[in-house]
């Protein structure tokens, strides 16, 4: 272990953790007129690579500007991917109440897409994030490919997707904005770690030197 890391303490630890729970709160927050939620998705995971290449978080500013440049584009992302939700909610819906013929057979190898198509939008969520906070359709095409080309990473992301929306279920509501923080960066920490090569130098120095407060980096 180096110098610096061994500096780390509860206390570091008690800062990385009120950092994320904020950002899950300003994600909640942006989110709330709903047509911004994958706007406002892109910006936090713009922010969560930042800090795990920096040991910064971006400054409110940068993140105001990624907010305004990829509004329009993730209006037209979330637009796409609540439809895709609601197709795969309903089918999913029918196969329970037996709509469609299959029993369980279908209807677990029909929760088992759709688990596998939630860790594909985080993987989306972490090369978004990678982009700035836009670019949304080169990287679902990069997720795809990282899908076929590393399928443990594929299923490591759906692994703790799967988690999250189990958590976001039994946990009280009103914390529910605080673990979307944590759902971000575990997605980029198990995307990272699952890279070809792991982390690179920019995680292990960000590791080494902890992060820096939102807000206060220029």
């Amino acid at each position: 272990m180096t110098a610096a890391t061994d500096r780390r303490d509860w206390r570091d630890l008690v800062r990385d953790a009120t950092d994320l729970a904020l950002l899950g709160i300003l994600l909640t927050v942006a989110a709330l007129p709903l047509l911004t939620a994958a706007t406002a998705a892109g910006v936090a995971s713009a922010a969560v690579h930042d800090w795990l290449e920096t040991g910064s978080w971006p400054s409110v500013r940068r993140s105001a500007y990624r907010f305004r440049r990829g509004l329009l584009p993730g209006v037209a992302a979330g637009l796409v991917a609540l439809a895709g939700a609601a197709l795969l909610a309903a089918d999913l819906a029918a196969v329970a109440r037996g709509a469609v013929p299959g029993g369980r057979p279908v209807l677990a190898l029909t929760g088992a897409v759709v688990a596998l198509l939630t860790g594909l939008a985080a993987l989306v969520l972490v090369e978004v994030g990678r982009a700035g906070g836009r670019g949304w359709w080169p990287a679902a095409r990069a997720a795809a490919r990282s899908c076929v080309d590393r399928p443990a990473r594929w299923a490591a992301a759906t692994g703790v997707s799967c988690l999250v929306l189990l958590l976001g279920a039994l946990v009280a509501p009103v914390t529910v904005p605080i673990l979307l923080g944590y759902a971000v960066a575990a997605v980029h920490a198990v995307s990272r770690r699952l890279a070809p090569g792991g982390l690179d130098s920019g995680g292990r120095a960000a590791a080494a030197r902890g992060p820096t407060p939102p807000g206060a980096a220029g």
